[in-house]
């Protein structure tokens, strides 16, 4: 029998790729999608589909415990035994939308089969389990990702935002509440998916040039951090005039994770300071992130788009 575990997708507000180099970050979790362990009553393609790529993260997982790489303890013969019997993962988490569909699994998958050494979830735990966890889920993401900084799959476990300060210090955060003002943080739906295993080789790639790093040190670094320091003390005015600038360094260096029929319209914001767009995840598609002093202007503006509000201000 399982447990009515419901796994929540996360939105990485700030530090999509910086914090791969030791930028801060902020991830909340995004309770309008969600997933949760089941087993098929009557198989159809899509729980199929679902446990078929199961078996192949077992297939994976299974070769790390032969080579004893496996960071964790996880029960795999029951875990096997379970998708003999249909386990699927029922998700109403898109993929490749950058908020956290392949985290949702993974966090569902420690949280049934880890049985010895357990870390479990609470409002209290320790910024050292914290990163433990999230090494953790680094590991057993990366075969979805190539590279993962586990931070999504922590996100979908503790259920809690996570303020990343760097690749060793984290913990939970508490974050403003979203009040009834003007202004608006939101996301944008591209209707099409990225894949985010290509960009983050691509992003890898880049930052063997020292020109690149300056940048991501300099530029991206100084406004990413000054932009999360803003949000978490709810000051709407510096939070935009620092993501107007992050906006900016992204939309110069990072034109491979936007995707083309949207560069414009990124551009267009910064020009017209309606609203300021930046990636959500990994980009190359899926949801971007919106954020505006005036949502109903920002709507006028991009009406036609999918807009959906996750915050007030």
């Amino acid at each position: 029998m399982l447990k009515d575990s419901l796994y929540y997708g996360k939105i990485l507000l700030f530090g999509e790729y910086g914090i791969i180099q030791d930028s801060m970050g902020l991830s909340i979790p995004y309770t309008d999608f969600n997933g949760k362990l089941l087993f098929q009553q009557e198989p159809n393609g899509s729980t199929t589909s679902s446990n078929n790529q199961l078996k192949s993260f077992y297939k994976h997982l299974k070769k790390l415990d032969i080579d004893n790489s496996l960071p964790c303890h996880l029960n795999l013969e029951n875990f096997n035994s379970d998708l003999d019997s249909g386990l699927y993962f029922d998700s109403s988490i898109p993929q490749g939308f950058g908020i956290g569909s392949s985290g949702a699994i993974v966090a569902a998958i420690y949280d049934k089969y880890c049985k010895k050494n357990k870390i479990r979830s609470s409002d209290n735990i320790s910024n050292e389990d914290i990163l433990r966890l999230k090494l953790i889920f680094g590991e057993l993401e990366s075969y979805y990702h190539g590279t993962s900084s586990g931070l999504d799959p922590l996100i979908c476990y503790l259920n809690l935002p996570v303020l990343i300060k760097s690749k060793n210090n984290l913990g939970t955060v508490g974050i403003p509440n979203s009040n009834n003002g003007k202004g608006a943080v939101f996301l944008l739906n591209t209707g099409k998916t990225g894949n985010t295993q290509p960009l983050v080789q691509h992003f890898l790639e880049r930052c063997k040039e020292e020109g690149f790093r300056n940048m991501l040190r300099n530029k991206f670094k100084k406004y990413n951090d000054a932009s999360i320091e803003a949000f978490l003390k709810n000051e709407g005015k510096s939070l935009l005039k620092n993501v107007k600038s992050l906006s900016k360094v992204l939309y110069e260096n990072f034109q491979p994770m936007i995707p083309k029929l949207y560069r414009k319209l990124w551009k267009e914001g910064i020009d017209s300071n309606a609203y300021y767009l930046k990636l959500c995840g990994s980009g190359g598609g899926g949801y971007m992130l919106g954020f505006t002093k005036d949502f109903e202007k920002a709507q006028s503006k991009l009406s036609g788009y999918k807009l959906d509000v996750i915050h007030r201000f």
